[in-house]
């Protein structure tokens, strides 16, 4: 089968690479229809090539038909339409039982201290191939896979996988009251999503934060506030305190994670760890390694006293210079972690079976063959043509 493989630091190609196969009598097989790629894809494209495997499969946000079950398997059938989650749950240990699936205890890469394997992301979390390809194994074929109707086009259902569970959880952390005040840093994916959640929910004031055009727009045609960061670099939270009754929004969501602008010592320290070896490498990441905590940093200096902030964006540094001061003097509540998929699965697959409130319908801005996944990477990660949101097409 054809698949988008990782070759090192921006260099991603489609090869040729086995099917995959039943190993174990819950395994289920799809034929991938749609695969998205993440804004978390991209670390892995620049930033956390120690941990990568040359001809690893990338992707982490598919949907597609079940073509082979295992002997044990009875929740899906051959021709089922199902979204495979982005984290690996087996939906009944204690952690998934409660609502935890990114910590599930079954599938926990404890070699590396980490939570739940995750499908295309690094030996972290347990380098399983990834859905970014024609076909895809599905272990836990009873509880993992989201079985999803006909009709609808698969943008209807894919962001089940990954972008609609991550950003109705960061809003959910966030915990606004109704006539209260949101700011969302970032606007790609997930910020964007967030913002359209926000505003399901409720949530009085919805502001975005972003320095690409493109997206700011996207963000105003749907009714959100914005603010042109490059445009009040010096001034941003001022700008925002201004517009939140003068101390600041009630919480932030941090939709950026570690490729934040600005930060650029610790920019260097990346570039400089991306030269060395992989096995040093690796170990001084695991170490000492060091984000790029712009978005954080203005996360905590914007929000209010006695706010909340909210974590989606991706970090992996474990030297990273907290602010504990200013966190304890604010008395800033602080909530961040992986989503957990079928935890939120109940609230948000009515939406998408009934009529379309998040606009998911329309929230591609790129429908791509695989065949173009190499130059569809360097575009989304350069912020040009206008890149949101990329479907794969396998």
């Amino acid at each position: 089968m054809k698949a988008v493989t990782w070759h090192g630091r921006r260099d991603v190609r489609v090869d040729t690479v086995p099917d995959p196969v039943i190993k174990e009598p819950t395994d289920v097989i799809i034929r991938v229809t749609s695969s998205g790629i993440c804004g978390s894809d991209l670390h892995l494209y620049e930033v956390m090539g120690p941990f990568m495997g040359e001809g690893d499969i990338l992707g982490h946000e598919p949907m597609g038909i079940v073509e082979e079950v295992g002997a044990d398997v009875t929740a899906v059938k051959a021709g089922d339409r199902v979204v495979v989650p982005f984290n690996i749950s087996c939906g009944t240990c204690f952690m998934c039982e409660q609502g935890l699936q990114s910590q599930c205890e079954t599938t926990q890469v404890k070699e590396h201290g980490m939570g739940a394997a995750l499908f295309g992301y690094t030996k972290l979390y347990g380098q399983v191939p990834g859905g970014q390809a024609e076909y895809l194994r599905v272990p836990f074929g009873n509880t993992l896979p989201i079985k999803v109707p006909e009709g609808p086009a698969d943008d209807r259902f894919v962001y089940l996988s990954d972008v609609l569970p991550t950003a109705w959880q960061a809003v959910h952390y966030a915990a606004v009251p109704k006539d209260g005040s949101l700011v969302v840093l970032g606007l790609g994916p997930i910020g964007d999503m967030a913002t359209r959640v926000a505003r399901h929910h409720g949530i009085r004031q919805v502001i975005g934060v972003d320095l690409v055009p493109e997206r700011l727009r996207r963000a105003q045609d749907n009714g959100i506030e914005t603010v042109d960061l490059s445009q009040h670099q010096n001034d941003i939270i001022e700008v925002v305190r201004g517009m939140t009754s003068g101390r600041g929004p009630d919480a932030v969501i941090d939709a950026v994670g570690m490729e934040a602008h600005g930060s650029p010592v610790a920019k260097v320290a990346q570039q400089v760890t991306g030269l060395l070896p992989d096995a040093v490498a690796a170990k001084l990441m695991q170490k000492a390694g060091v984000d790029r905590l712009s978005a954080l940093q203005l996360a905590i200096g914007m929000v209010r006293r006695g706010g909340t902030i909210s974590l989606s964006g991706v970090y992996g540094g474990m030297a990273d210079p907290m602010p504990m001061l200013t966190l304890f003097d604010k008395q800033i509540q602080l909530r961040m972690g992986q989503a957990n998929v079928w935890r939120w699965v109940p609230d948000i697959l009515p939406l998408l079976t009934d009529d379309d409130p998040l606009g998911v319908d329309t929230f591609a801005t790129h429908h791509l063959p695989l065949s173009d996944a190499p130059s569809a990477y360097g575009t989304f990660q350069r912020k040009e043509s206008g890149m949101v949101k990329v479907l794969l097409r396998p």
